[in-house]
């Protein structure tokens, strides 16, 4: 394990039976409260954005915007924030996923993406995959190219790098914590 895994997994605290009985959820608001973890946190991702060759990142609603807005700032990049149905003023470009119960939306202002921009998806989980994996259409929808996702932790008993991968067509899906 290198140093930063070590930093990241000391900040990121358990909460069992949350939000119900049997789910052990993974807390990152004491990661967000070191200044150091963070920092360290918002570097590692900035790197894997400038070695993707990314021109933009999106950050998946809520936590992703807490990754990913630091993340363009260092990169140097434009933010995108891809947030829940109805949250948007203006024209908007929307993706229906699935859920393990029902379904869900999300949106991204039309204009914000276009030709010849490269996106990394961020965000503080992958679980499931189903909201990167929405993400990464509605990118392409927009008729921007698909740089990657970089993740803070990857939950993979939950298979959501299986469902992901055809997704990325080749492009990379980065964790920095395998949970």
């Amino acid at each position: 394990m290198t140093g930063i895994e070590e930093l990241l997994l000391s900040r990121i605290r358990d909460v069992p039976d949350y939000p119900e009985p049997g789910v052990m959820f993974k807390d990152i608001t004491p990661l967000l409260a070191d200044p150091a973890a963070f920092t360290a946190l918002t570097d590692a991702l900035a790197d894997i954005a400038v070695r993707s060759g990314a021109t933009k990142i999106v950050g998946l609603e809520a936590r992703g915007f807490i990754l990913g807005a630091p993340v363009a700032v260092r990169a140097g990049l434009g933010f995108i924030p891809v947030r829940k149905a109805g949250k948007l003023p203006g024209a908007t470009l929307s993706q229906t996923y699935d859920l393990e119960y029902g379904s869900a939306e999300i949106e991204v202002h039309a204009e914000d993406l276009a030709a010849g921009d490269r996106v990394l998806v961020v965000d503080d989980v992958l679980a499931t995959g189903g909201t990167a994996e929405a993400s990464l259409q509605l990118i392409r929808r927009a008729g921007a190219e698909v740089a990657g996702v970089a993740v803070l932790m990857e939950l993979g008993f939950l298979g959501g790098r299986n469902r992901l991968v055809p997704s990325l067509a080749g492009a990379p899906l980065e964790a920095l914590l395998q949970v």
